[in-house]
C-alpha cells in the first residue's frame, strides 16, 4: 500500500488544486463546468437564493466569466447536466444515470400498496403525454397526503414520485419550481437501457466510496456530512469499501501531520499531488506567500463541495464554518446567509451578500475578518476579483458595501477597487 506523508500546508494546496480552486486550471463557459462536476461527481443543489443559488455559488468561485444560463444550458438544453440526488439534491453528470438505478429501484419499492397514489400518478401520466412539461401545481386536486416533512397534495406527491423513481426528469425550472417531464422524452436511450454497472452490493459501494472521496479530494473514514446520501452504506460497510479500494490501489492513504486519522485520495489524482509536491520543492520554504502569487481568491458557496466536511477543514485550515440558516437567529454567531471568503490556501473572512433582485444591488451587508486578517495592498486586486464574480453571477448592477461594514472592516479601499471593478460596467 502507497502511503503519503503531507504537511498541513501541502494537503491545503492540493484540495485547492483538486477542488479548482487555482487559477487557470478551468476554461471559461460550459466546457469548465462539465469538465469540473465530471472531476469531483457532483455539486449541491440548494432552492435557496440570497445571493445565488448554491450550485451557482460552487461555480462562479471557479469557472471564469461563470453566468447562470451556462449551467442552465447544460442542464435544460444540452442535457449533459441532471437534476437528480447524490450528495443529498445535486447537479451531476447525465452519462452516470445508469449509476444510481438501485436508488430509483428503492423508490419503486416504495408506497407501492398506495392505491390513491398509484391512480394519481396514472392521472399524472395522461396529464403529461396530453399537455407536456408540467409542474405540481398544473395538476388539480385538492386532496393531501402525508409527504416528506409536510403534508402535501397527492399530485405533486404522485409527481414526485415519478421522479424518484426515474420515470420523470426535470425538464427545466422557473426560479425553483420544477417542470417534469417522461425521462424517455429527455434523455439517450442507449442512457435508458443500460444495465446497472455495479449488480454487486460490494461493488457499488466501492463505487460510491471511490465517487464521494474524489468529490472532496481527501477524506477519512469517519461519519460527517461528506458521506450523507449513500444509502445503506453504514460505517462497516463503508470502512470494507476502503479496504477494498486500498487492495487494488484504486485509493491510496495520506497521512498529514497532527491529524490523527488517514486520509484518502484517488489513485488517479496522483499527479496532482505530484504537481503539488514538486511545486513546494522548487519554491523551498513552501511558504504561504507561494500560494498567493497567483493572487486567487473566492467567495465560496455554503455546500461548495470543499466544505463537505466541516470537521475535516477546521483541521487542515484552522476555519470552523457553520451554516447558520436553518439555527434561530438568536443562537447565530455570525448571520443568516454567511460565505467565507478564501485567498490562497487560507480564509481569511467571511461575509454577509444579499441581492435585490428588483434594484439590481448585490449589498455586502457585513463582514469578519479570521484572527490576525485585514486588508492590505496585495489583496485587493483579488478579492475585488472575487466580489466582481460573485455580482456577475447574481447578474448586479452595482455592488454595495454597508457604511458600518467598511468602517469596521478598515474596506474602504476594496470598496474603490470593486466600485471601479464592478459598478462601472457597461455590460
Amino acid at each position: 500500500m502507497i502511503t503519503y506523508s503531507l504537511s498541513k500546508q501541502q494537503a491545503r494546496r492540493f484540495l485547492l488544486q483538486h477542488q479548482r480552486l487555482v487559477p487557470g486550471m478551468l476554461p471559461g463557459g460550459k466546457t469548465g463546468i462539465f469538465q469540473y462536476v465530471r472531476h469531483v461527481g457532483c455539486i449541491q443543489y440548494d432552492p435557496l437564493s440570497i445571493a445565488g443559488h448554491n450550485h451557482e455559488l460552487v461555480l462562479q468561485a471557479r469557472i471564469p466569466d461563470f453566468v447562470p444560463a451556462m449551467a442552465n444550458e447544460l442542464l435544460y438544453t444540452d442535457r449533459l447536466l441532471i437534476d437528480g440526488w447524490d450528495k443529498n439534491m445535486s447537479i451531476y453528470c447525465t452519462e452516470d444515470w445508469p449509476y444510481f438505478s438501485r436508488r430509483r429501484e428503492a423508490a419503486a419499492a416504495r408506497h407501492n400498496g398506495d392505491e390513491l397514489l398509484l391512480k394519481t400518478m396514472e392521472q399524472v401520466r395522461e396529464a403529461l403525454e396530453a399537455r407536456g412539461p408540467l409542474s405540481s401545481l398544473d395538476l388539480e386536486g385538492k386532496e393531501k397526503m402525508n409527504w416528506a416533512w409536510a403534508p402535501a397534495r397527492v399530485t405533486r406527491a404522485a409527481l414526485e414520485t415519478m421522479y424518484f423513481r426515474g420515470e420523470v426528469s426535470v425538464h427545466h425550472r422557473v426560479h425553483t419550481r420544477r417542470y417534469y417531464d417522461f425521462t424517455a422524452r429527455l434523455l439517450p436511450e442507449h442512457l435508458l437501457r443500460a444495465g446497472e454497472p455495479n449488480p454487486l452490493e460490494e461493488q457499488y459501494h466501492d463505487w460510491y466510496v471511490l465517487r464521494r472521496i474524489g468529490s472532496l479530494g481527501l477524506q477519512w473514514n469517519k461519519s460527517g456530512d461528506g458521506w450523507l446520501g449513500i444509502s445503506g452504506l453504514k460505517s462497516k460497510e463503508r470502512t470494507a469499501a476502503v479496504e477494498r479500494l486500498l487492495r487494488n490501489d484504486s485509493i491510496r492513504e495520506v497521512r498529514v501531520e497532527d491529524v490523527k486519522l488517514p486520509l484518502y485520495m484517488r489513485t488517479a489524482d496522483a499527479p496532482g499531488l505530484g504537481a503539488v509536491l514538486a511545486g513546494d520543492a522548487s519554491d523551498g520554504d513552501g511558504s504561504a506567500e507561494a500560494a498567493e502569487q497567483g493572487g486567487f481568491a473566492a467567495v465560496l458557496a455554503p455546500l461548495d463541495n470543499l466544505l463537505w466536511d466541516r470537521e475535516l477543514i477546521r483541521q487542515l485550515f484552522g476555519f470552523q464554518y457553520r451554516w447558520e440558516v436553518y439555527k434561530p437567529a438568536a443562537d447565530r454567531e455570525y448571520g443568516y446567509y454567511v460565505l467565507p471568503l478564501l485567498f490562497g490556501d487560507r480564509f481569511i473572512a467571511r461575509l454577509e451578500p444579499v441581492m435585490n433582485k428588483k434594484t439590481g444591488v448585490l449589498s455586502i451587508l457585513r463582514w469578519w475578518w479570521e484572527p490576525g486578517e485585514a486588508l492590505n495592498a496585495g489583496m485587493i486586486p483579488a478579492l475585488a476579483g472575487a466580489i466582481a464574480s460573485l455580482a456577475r453571477c447574481n447578474r448586479a448592477g452595482s455592488v454595495a458595501f454597508s457604511p458600518e461594514t467598511v468602517r469596521t472592516g478598515g474596506l474602504g479601499l476594496l470598496e474603490e477597487a470593486v466600485h471601479n471593478l464592478c459598478n462601472s460596467r457597461t455590460d
